[in-house]
């Protein structure tokens, strides 16, 4: 695991003034108004930390996979892993944005659930396991969503195989 290095950003989005939330710096280049880069350890404790600042909703939850990119910028402290889970929180109270991104490594991908401080990113968690195969730890039902039960693999990982599905056509129906 990587230590601990947040940062953020801000790009022009209407907000209050005052200090970042718990974990995270403003600077100016990014679409969110602060990005936060905490270990897999502290992931679950900066979100819950987030939520209790006034970040009611976690606007989407999704993971990347940069086998093919390995060299992305990164703030200094920040060691970079094949996968990241990315955490969209919004605050509509306060006006602000919070992206948190925690770098996942290839050998253990595995991260604690967002569950049981968002309920909605139950179906968002299980997307990634399947299609990413980053598992979610405390996770109430962590099966397929999209793919079928019997699929092998994770078709969005950069290395999945490129195959074919044939192609199956009902018998068209005659003219009307």
């Amino acid at each position: 695991m990587t230590g601990t290095a947040p940062t953020s950003a801000s790009e022009g989005v209407a907000g209050p003034p005052g200090p970042p939330g718990p974990g995270a710096t403003e600077a100016p280049g990014r679409r969110a108004d602060e990005v936060a880069f905490p270990t897999r350890r502290s992931y679950h404790d900066l979100v819950a930390s987030y939520k209790a600042s006034g970040f009611e909703q976690l606007s989407d939850l999704t993971a990347v996979d940069y086998l093919t990119h390995p060299g992305r910028a990164l703030p200094p402290g920040v060691e970079a892993e094949r996968f990241e889970v990315v955490a969209n929180l919004l605050s509509l109270s306060l006006r602000r944005r919070v992206r948190v991104r925690v770098q996942v490594p290839e050998d253990d991908p595995v991260v604690d659930t967002l569950w049981d401080l968002y309920p909605g990113a139950e179906a968002m968690e299980r997307e990634v396991f399947d299609l990413l195969g980053v598992r979610f730890d405390g996770h109430p039902d962590l099966t397929r969503i999209l793919m079928p039960e019997d699929w092998e693999g994770h078709p969005l990982r950069k290395d999945y195989g490129v195959g074919r599905v044939p192609v199956q056509f009902k018998e068209a129906p005659g003219p009307r």
